[in-house]
């Protein structure tokens, strides 16, 4: 499920940041992204409609990369 997830995050990352999605990956830091709180809650929307699942914006924010995010995210649909 993880893997899943990940390849999701780093689908919509690319479109959010316009990033080549070859040089993204689980070790891609948010912060190199510069994002700003709208963009963690397009991914968080877009997640919520991918998994059907609620995803809350505050924790998820706090995800340091895309691999924590993505074991973030899979922890809460093994709930």
């Amino acid at each position: 499920m993880r893997e899943e997830v990940l390849a999701k995050i780093i689908e919509k990352a690319s479109k959010i940041w316009g990033a080549d999605v070859s040089t993204l990956n689980g070790d891609t830091e948010f912060a190199s992204m510069n994002p700003k709180s709208a963009h963690y809650s397009q991914m968080t929307t877009f997640l919520e409609d991918e998994f059907d699942a609620e995803v809350p914006y505050m924790n998820f924010k706090r995800c340091a990369t895309f691999g924590e995010a993505a074991d973030y995210v899979a922890e809460l649909l093994d709930e």
